[in-house]
């Protein structure tokens, strides 16, 4: 009895705790008020100098201290894990810094010339080397060649996508197109300008025109739109096509009613990527359209010696061609508002995408 009552009211064994050692939170503060002052003093006593180099070389020594410490006091696992976090945010910043800088110096730039007049006001009978003018017959070309693009590139990238997803299969023709779609994600602008100059100018004999320029834009962006509407389509669950189908649904009907409402989001998703794309090209605009100081909302118009629409890449490449290189020219501060309303119109268009997404999603 005696035995049973000293097992009984014998106390439990230590357990080993679940968690191990932790820096405290002081720690990674600490090392990087540290490495900054390392680095600093390295750059101060070497070489080494810019800004690029300095934020390189105190990364890789906050990196290394920071594993090492942590193997130190809490384990190797830790260490690993701290390391490739540490890896994972230094690699957003990488591709984040490049945007934020760029939008900033747009920002700095253009703000300054951005007003009523500049909007609304177009560059004819303006001499480009004096202030004044503005950027409204390159805002309309830019949205009238966009949309054109866009009524041409969506529903034959959809029907394309479709035909993908749905119907080809393995069949030879949907690897056909399944390649020469990838081939095309791939070509450069210029040749698609080149492509639509030689086809619809030289042999069929149209003049350069904003539909042309369009062509060229419908060309780049129908990729873009077939691969991402595939895509979203290959997201939508099996299960809701399986249900039509045992309800007695046709296929189209199943398609129609189903599977692209389902899938809706993601395609004006993919569609307004597509208008990113393009709304910035250059290359085939200077090539089929030109550059032109009139306003022109007829993108089918076309004169023998005079290019018939004007956009906003190809204002921006004229303005920085006046101003030669100098900064201070209204030129050159007119190119930076352009650039400036371009980055804001690239936003609107996929802000609006957003919210026609939004609501055009399916709700269960």
């Amino acid at each position: 009895m005696s035995t049973l009552q000293t097992r009984t009211q014998r106390p439990p064994a230590p357990q080993a705790p679940l968690a191990g050692h932790k820096l405290p939170a002081y720690a990674l503060p600490v090392l990087a008020a540290i490495v900054l002052a390392t680095t600093a003093l390295l750059f101060a006593t070497t070489g080494f100098a810019g800004v690029a180099g300095f934020v390189v070389v105190a990364a890789l020594l906050y990196a290394i201290g920071q594993t090492a410490l942590s193997f130190q006091v809490e384990g190797r696992r830790q260490a690993a894990n701290r390391l490739f976090t540490t890896l994972v945010y230094v690699a957003f910043v990488l591709a984040a810094a490049p945007l934020l800088v760029i939008t900033w110096y747009t920002v700095k730039e253009g703000i300054g010339v951005i007003s009523k007049d500049f909007l609304t006001t177009s560059m004819f009978r303006i001499n480009p080397e004096r202030a004044g003018g503005g950027i409204y017959h390159a805002i309309v070309g830019t949205l009238i060649q966009c949309l054109l693009a866009t009524a041409l590139a969506a529903p034959l990238g959809i029907l394309a996508a479709i035909y993908l997803v749905e119907y080809g299969g393995r069949r030879p023709l949907a690897r056909a197109i399944s390649f020469f779609v990838d081939v095309m994600t791939g070509v450069p602008s210029i040749v698609a300008g080149l492509f639509v100059f030689t086809a619809f100018i030289l042999v069929l004999g149209f003049q350069k025109s904003g539909f042309a320029g369009s062509l060229a834009l419908f060309i780049l962006m129908l990729p873009i739109v077939i691969r991402s509407t595939e895509e979203m389509l290959k997201l939508v669950p099996a299960d809701l096509r399986e249900a039509s189908y045992a309800l007695g649904v046709p296929k189209w009907r199943t398609v129609v009613k189903v599977v692209l409402p389902t899938a809706l989001a993601g395609i004006i998703t993919g569609v307004m990527l597509g208008v990113a794309r393009i709304a910035g090209e250059t290359a085939p605009l200077l090539l089929l359209v030109g550059i032109n100081q009139r306003i022109e909302f007829n993108p089918f118009a076309g004169r023998d010696q005079q290019n018939a629409q004007a956009a906003l890449p190809t204002y921006i490449y004229e303005q920085f061609g006046v101003a030669v290189g100098n900064t201070g020219a209204p030129a050159f501060q007119r190119a930076w508002g352009a650039a400036l309303v371009l980055i804001v119109l690239v936003g609107l268009l996929n802000l609006i995408a957003r919210l026609v997404a939004r609501f055009a999603r399916v709700r269960g």
